[in-house]
C-alpha cells in the first residue's frame, strides 16, 4: 500500500485542481491506501470525496484505508463517506468501502481464533497437567493441559512448545496433532479452532509460570482421564479417550510436512503419514 496524496482531477460542476489520494490497485479491481502524514478531518474528507468520484470513473469497487492510529482523527470523515470499520490492530485501523451499487464482495474480517492444547506424555504414561490461576478454571481444583493461542505468523506446532515452555519450562519436540475442536461465538463473535498436540518431552523437571499458573505436575494419564470435570464434560472426555489411544498406540494422527508456496511463503501440511499408501507428491 501507498501513502500520501497526489494527482489532479476536475471537479463534476467547476474546473479547479485538487489533490487525490494515492493508491496501490489490487488484483481483484480494488485500491488500498495507507494515510502516513498527519492530515485536517476536513481536508482529508474532501480529498476522500474527490478520490472516490475519480475511482468510480475507473471502475475501482473495492476500498481499503489503513489508518494508523495516531491518525484516528480521520476516522469520522471516512465513516461520512460510506466507509465501514473491517479489522483492527494496535497500531492501525483498517476501513472499507465499496463503491458499486451493488452488494460489495470484500472479504469478511478473520472468522476464527486458533489455539492449541499440547498433550505432553513422558515414557512413564504420565501426562503434564497445569491448575491456573484465572479464567474458568480457577479454584476448581481441574487438572488440564496446558493450552494458548497461536500467534500471528506463528505454526500450530511452534505454539504447542512455546505455550509449554512458557507455562512450565518444560522443553518438548512436537510429534503430532491428534484432533481438533471448532466452536463459534468463543472469543466476542468469532468462532474458535483448538488443536490437540502431541508432545515429547526432552525435560522432565517444572518451573511452573507464577503469573498464571497455580501448579504444575505429572500424573498418570488414567488419573488425568478420570477426573470428574473431563468425565462429565464430552469435549474433554473425548479428547482424553484420544490420548489414551494415543498411548495404546492404537490411533495415529497428523504429523507435518513443512512446504513453500508458489510465491515464496512457508507453509506446513499436516497429514497422517502411516495410513499413506503412496508418495505425498510426484518429487519424493
Amino acid at each position: 500500500m501507498s501513502g500520501s496524496t497526489g494527482s489532479m482531477m476536475v471537479d463534476e460542476h467547476h474546473v479547479q485542481q485538487i489533490e487525490l489520494l494515492t493508491g496501490t490497485p489490487d488484483s481483484f479491481g480494488g485500491v488500498s491506501v495507507e494515510i502516513k502524514n498527519p492530515m485536517d478531518s476536513n481536508l482529508f474528507g474532501d480529498l476522500l470525496r474527490a478520490s472516490i468520484s475519480q475511482w468510480r470513473q475507473k471502475g475501482t469497487r473495492g476500498v481499503w484505508i489503513k489508518l494508523p492510529i495516531e491518525h484516528a482523527n480521520l476516522v469520522e470523515a471516512a465513516v461520512k463517506q460510506g466507509f465501514w470499520y473491517h479489522h483492527a490492530e494496535p497500531d492501525y485501523l483498517m476501513l472499507a468501502h465499496w463503491i458499486p451499487n451493488t452488494a460489495h464482495s470484500l472479504p469478511a474480517n478473520a472468522s476464527h481464533r486458533v489455539g492449541i492444547a499440547a498433550f505432553v506424555i513422558n515414557s512413564k504414561g504420565e501426562v503434564l497437567v497445569v491448575q491456573e490461576k484465572n479464567g474458568i478454571f480457577k479454584g476448581t481444583g481441574v487438572w488440564k493441559l496446558p493450552t494458548g493461542v497461536v500467534n500471528e505468523g506463528e505454526d500450530i506446532c511452534t505454539a504447542a512448545m512455546r505455550e509449554v515452555d512458557e507455562e512450565t519450562r518444560v522443553k518438548t519436540e512436537f510429534v503430532e496433532v491428534l484432533a481438533f475442536r471448532q466452536s463459534h461465538k468463543s472469543f466476542f463473535t468469532k468462532s474458535d479452532l483448538m488443536f490437540v498436540c502431541m508432545l515429547r518431552p526432552l525435560s522432565s523437571e517444572i518451573q511452573k509460570q507464577d503469573e498464571e499458573i497455580e501448579a504444575a505436575q505429572w500424573i498418570p494419564i488414567e488419573e488425568y482421564a478420570a477426573q470428574p470435570f473431563v468425565k462429565k464434560n464430552p469435549i474433554f472426555d473425548s479428547v482424553a479417550n484420544v490420548c489414551l489411544a494415543k498411548k495404546d498406540m492404537k490411533y495415529t494422527g497428523f504429523s507435518t510436512l513443512a512446504t513453500t508456496t508458489r510465491s515464496g511463503k512457508t507453509s506446513t501440511l499436516y497429514f497422517n503419514n502411516q495410513d499413506l499408501k503412496q508418495p505425498l507428491s510426484s518429487e519424493n
